[in-house]
């Protein structure tokens, strides 16, 4: 009779790494990724992510859209394009939909449109030099714009007057469509409890995969009186920034970045640097 071979234990790189995840999207997705790997995970969603309840204004935008499709379509997110479709389901227009986004250039600002736009078979036609508003001006700045009509499907409810600025600076015809909104309803006792253990060094990596999570978590610490430790203590731990739009705003604040993807800004990347990370800096 042949031996059974041992059941090998899974590789756990994170074992004794405490990480919080503020994350509101995929919570679930990156809790279990770091779980797996032994990390113990501290769980606090501090937004949710809401269709934008102006509906009447979302419905005229897909009616315009679809009956005449502009010459471009800027994409600042995936999540953006996603709701919009999810609409336009809901009031029996996904056919019009897709046949108006295949006819138009789709600019995306960085990768995560490519997935939100393959359900239809389409992918962007021209991806930013820069996953940020600055990289998208980069690449249309030599471009004629002149006459061309340009919608632009905003992140949450931020204008972004910047781009709309250098947009009709060029003279483009420009229209924007806000598909979701952010809602910082999430449980203010668990944001202190995370602003408590941060400032109290309970934890090692704090993970922070959008903007709306830095200032969901400075508004109340500034309501609390603790802006101020707050900064601090994410001087003190290790952050793990999905990307350049989140690294930014943390360069504002004078706030390291210990990880961070080198060029994928999604979870399994960033993932996998804190793996690496936390392999050339093991705990004492």
């Amino acid at each position: 009779m042949t031996p059974t071979a041992p059941i090998q234990a899974a590789p756990q790189p994170l074992k004794h790494w405490r990480v919080a995840v503020p994350e509101s999207r995929q919570l679930n997705v990156l809790h279990d990724m770091l779980a797996v790997r032994g990390a113990t995970v501290v769980r606090c969603p501090l937004v949710s992510i809401r269709d934008n309840p102006d509906e009447h204004t979302i419905k005229a935008w897909l009616l315009q859209f679809c009956a005449s499709p502009p010459d471009d379509l800027i994409i600042l997110t995936g999540e953006g394009i996603r709701r919009l479709t999810g609409f336009a389901e809901r009031w029996g227009m996904l056919e019009p939909w897709a046949s108006a986004l295949g006819k138009v250039r789709k600019i995306a600002r960085g990768p995560k449109p490519a997935s939100a736009l393959r359900p239809h078979q389409l992918k962007p036609n021209v991806l930013a030099v820069a996953p940020t508003t600055d990289g998208v001006m980069q690449t249309l700045q030599h471009e004629e714009l002149v006459g061309r009509k340009i919608a632009i499907q905003l992140y949450g409810e931020e204008p972004n007057l910047k781009l709309q600025h250098f947009l009709m600076a060029k003279g483009a015809h420009i229209d924007t469509v806000a598909p979701y909104i952010y809602a910082s309803d999430a449980e203010a006792e668990q944001v202190t409890q995370l602003i408590d253990d941060l400032i109290n060094h309970q934890l090692d990596i704090l993970v922070l995969t959008s903007i709306v999570q830095i200032k969901r978590l400075m508004s109340v610490a500034k309501k609390q009186g603790r802006e101020a430790q707050l900064i601090a203590a994410f001087k003190a731990i290790y952050i793990a920034a999905i990307g350049p739009i989140v690294a930014q705003m943390l360069n504002e604040l004078e706030v390291p970045i210990a990880i961070m993807p080198d060029d994928k800004f999604f979870m399994k990347p960033l993932v996998r640097k804190m793996v690496t990370f936390v392999a050339a800096n093991p705990k004492p």
